[in-house]
């Protein structure tokens, strides 16, 4: 609630849910989801939303005068010189990473700051994307989005894992492109960063393939190969162990890439912890990328 209460009272400060978004490093519709958050936890509306200006209703004034001594005693706490250093930060990331580098990552995070705890929050890249958007999560390792991000976040570049066709292991020695023509295709989720960038492949290699089963779950995907429900096209990550009996087919000079990454809000507008934790993460990254060369 402390984030919450912090863009509270910027609105309050700044008179509008435009104005208070551009000061504090966050899109005017993160600050709504905030207050609205914050909203629902208290149980009573803070504002009068009438027009453009965010007035303040006798439980908001009531509300901002609580927040504000709230806020003197937090600024004491991190002023003592001898109080540990200490809070919560939440971070979201997608199956893959959670297995791979992050876990390297939390460890060497923990074992320099150890007083903060860290939430893992499991999702999809676009759900993550929009939980850093809205301040429900300091940091996300994600896929990156096949749009532009939103002005205010950033971008930090980790890996770039190649497309593989899986098949069946009877198919090894079956080329690629004439299985993706004939055999019945496993699709990686459209709605999913990754399955879009399969979905452009095959637009633009101009390939016809027969659909089968879509679905987002790359393990369950791989399941579905063993059994000869058909081929998919899937991306080989440094974690990934297919089950015996499937194998991975190169697409060579073809190949396409999802890259991983991490997306973060401005520097003032986070944590300090939480920019530590997003340097130990690209650094178990580039450790990891050092390893598969």
């Amino acid at each position: 609630m402390l984030r919450e209460l912090q863009t509270f009272m910027a609105v309050v400060r700044y008179g509008t849910f435009a104005n208070a978004a551009a000061h504090i490093g966050l899109t005017q519709s993160a600050v709504s989801a905030q207050i609205q958050r914050l909203e629902q936890e208290l149980g009573f509306a803070l504002f009068d939303r009438t027009g453009r200006a965010a007035v303040l209703n006798s439980s908001g004034r009531e509300t901002l005068a609580v927040a504000e001594e709230l806020m003197a005693v937090y600024a004491k706490l991190g002023r003592h010189a001898g109080s540990p250093r200490t809070g919560m930060i939440h971070v979201g990331a997608i199956a893959s990473a959670q297995v791979s580098f992050l876990a390297d990552a939390l460890s060497a995070f923990r074992q320099e700051m150890p007083g903060y705890r860290i939430r893992l929050v499991p999702g999809v890249s676009l759900n993550l994307l929009g939980q850093v958007d809205s301040g429900e999560l300091d940091i996300a390792v994600m896929i990156k989005p096949p749009f532009a991000l939103p002005s205010d976040l950033q971008w930090r570049m980790l890996l770039a894992e190649p497309f593989v066709l899986l098949v069946p292991e009877a198919h090894k020695k079956t080329p690629w492109r004439e299985l993706l023509e004939s055999e019945p295709f496993i699709r990686y989720d459209r709605g999913s960063f990754g399955g879009r960038l399969v979905d452009q492949f095959l637009r633009r290699s101009r390939i016809p393939v027969k659909e089968a089963i879509e679905l987002d779950e790359l393990q369950a995907i791989a399941q579905l190969v063993l059994r000869g429900l058909g081929v998919a096209l899937l991306p080989e990550t440094s974690m990934t162990r297919w089950p015996k009996g499937v194998v991975p087919l190169s697409l060579g000079e073809d190949t396409f890439h999802r890259e991983i990454g991490l997306v973060e809000r401005p520097s003032h507008s986070r944590q300090a912890a939480a920019t530590v934790l997003a340097q130990r993460i690209t650094e178990a990254a580039e450790s990891m990328n050092r390893k598969r060369r």
